[in-house]
């Protein structure tokens, strides 16, 4: 399987695909970020190919912010989850962390892609301090089924505002709370991949990962 064109890491289950899942990074982040190192683990254990992979920006230069246009980096992800659609049957989950959740959400509010499950790790629903520039007059026109995994101490949105935010969805939707992590989502407490891959599953009325 070639994912170099969009940067692209795959996670293999052991048997054939559920499904797939296809993630993409925050602003100052890549495809090797933990998070995304860790859901993608989680959902291969679940019997899925969850690909992570770089937007255009990362593509260019290895560090930094996004530059350029935020448009580009939409096409890219409809260019990451075209591609991935074809590598496997089943159903097809797509989603980020912060920047890259938020420029995936903005792709399904305009049918530019249609996915599954749209899932989302600390959505920044206003700049930090800035509570007053909500990023959320697009979320009324997603209808897909939705997951917001969100930190309590995230500065990009109080608990509250996620959950007022998830609101405006029009497709159902799974909060995922994790008590005391801040935007990197990091928890020594709670299994944050663990508690994602099973809200999405959830809205697909699938089971979870069996334990021993």
């Amino acid at each position: 399987m070639n994912l170099e064109q969009i940067g692209g890491v795959a996670h293999q289950p052991a048997g054939t695909p559920s499904g797939v899942v296809v993630l993409t990074h925050g602003a100052g982040g890549s495809r090797e970020s933990k998070l995304l190192q860790q859901v993608c683990d989680e959902w291969a254990r679940c019997g899925w190919l969850a690909v992570r992979y770089n937007l255009p920006y990362r593509r260019r230069r290895p560090k930094g912010p996004p530059s350029g246009s935020a448009v580009t980096d939409r096409a890219g992800i409809v260019e990451a989850i075209t591609l991935c659609r074809g590598l496997a049957g089943g159903p097809l989950i797509a989603g980020g962390h912060s920047y890259g959740g938020r420029q995936t959400s903005m792709v399904v509010a305009a049918n530019e892609v249609q996915v599954d499950v749209l899932t989302l790790f600390s959505y920044p629903v206003h700049p930090p301090g800035k509570p007053e520039r909500p990023r959320t007059e697009h979320l009324p026109d997603i209808t897909v089924p939705t997951v917001f995994t969100y930190g309590t101490s995230d500065p990009f949105g109080k608990p509250a505002e996620v959950r007022d935010a998830a609101a405006l969805i029009a497709g159902p939707t799974e909060l995922v709370e994790i008590t005391g992590a801040r935007h990197d989502l990091g928890s020594k407490t709670l299994d944050v991949a663990g508690l994602a891959v099973g809200a999405a599953l959830r809205l697909l009325g699938l089971p979870g990962r069996q334990t021993t």
